[in-house]
């Protein structure tokens, strides 16, 4: 679905967000007390700012008494069967925000990724998927990543732990293709990427991946992933919190240039170990 009609249909979604209401007599406070979110996000539901989580989306058709049809919505305009159910909204939050803020302590980035790293990785997770499958992975991956070369691109700044460049995904050539498509990024000042270097030790968000995405005309949200599974955060003091705990990742990580310094090396250092073979 083309950008244009996707947002005409958001708005049709919170128009009819808004008719159903007002037929039930609800105010925006009543309903969102109701699906336990605030009314001034059903505002923003009904403006097409912001769009729900479907287990809102759920519980706007129990409160409303719409027979499914805010659920059946949500997953034609969200649902890309080439993501996971958990994942499909935060593609969709990827497309709309203004700053992406992300912290990768064991895999590089999926915006980050070269084609050939996400194929090992998903081949790795599905080791019985057919060609076809592992290839539609890779695309959608790398359709992605396509927002970082858009001119109204976001704000991208990704901290990488250092054992992100030490895992070896793929062979030496590999991995020295995937670190200079980053310094390549950095380079071209699409990206800003740092390093937290395994010396620190100890750090903030210990082993967690944890995405910060801020937005022109919505609140701010945080995203974090489990096993098959992952979480959206709106709670304005947890994701204040989040985002305190990723200024203390910033200040332990190496600056800029000494981060694309130490990338650079270990490029290098693949490069070498592939030559060698």
């Amino acid at each position: 679905m083309a950008n244009g009609s996707r947002q005409a249909a958001w708005e049709f979604f919170g128009t009819e967000l808004k008719r159903h209401r007002e037929e039930a007599g609800l105010t925006q406070a009543e309903l969102g007390y109701r699906v336990f979110v605030s009314g001034g996000y059903i505002g923003q539901f009904e403006q097409a700012i912001r769009k729900p989580q479907l287990d809102v989306a759920d519980r706007i058709d129990d409160a409303l008494q719409t027979d499914g049809f805010f659920e059946r919505t949500w997953r034609k305009l969200i649902d890309d069967r080439r993501y996971a159910d958990y994942f499909a909204e935060v593609v969709e939050l990827e497309r709309t925000a203004t700053k992406i803020c992300e912290f990768a302590p064991t895999l590089v980035p999926g915006l980050l990724q070269s084609a050939t790293y996400t194929r090992v990785v998903t081949l790795a997770g599905n080791p019985f998927a057919t060609d076809a499958h592992i290839e539609e992975k890779v695309a959608a991956r790398i359709e992605r990543a396509q927002i970082l070369a858009a001119a109204a691109r976001p704000v991208y700044w990704v901290i990488l732990h250092e054992q992100v460049l030490r895992i070896p995904v793929g062979d030496g050539g590999d991995m020295a293709e995937q670190l200079e498509h980053i310094t390549g990024l950095a380079r071209q000042r699409k990206v800003l990427v740092q390093v937290l270097p395994t010396a620190v030790g100890a750090y903030p968000l210990m082993g967690r991946m944890v995405r910060l995405f801020e937005f022109a005309d919505a609140p701010p949200a945080v995203y974090t992933e489990a096993v098959y599974s992952g979480n959206l955060l709106d709670d304005p003091a947890l994701v204040k919190r989040v985002q305190g705990t990723y200024d203390l990742l910033r200040a332990a990580a190496l600056p800029p240039e000494a981060s694309l310094a130490l990338i650079t090396s270990a490029a290098e250092d693949y490069r070498r170990c592939a030559s060698s073979t």
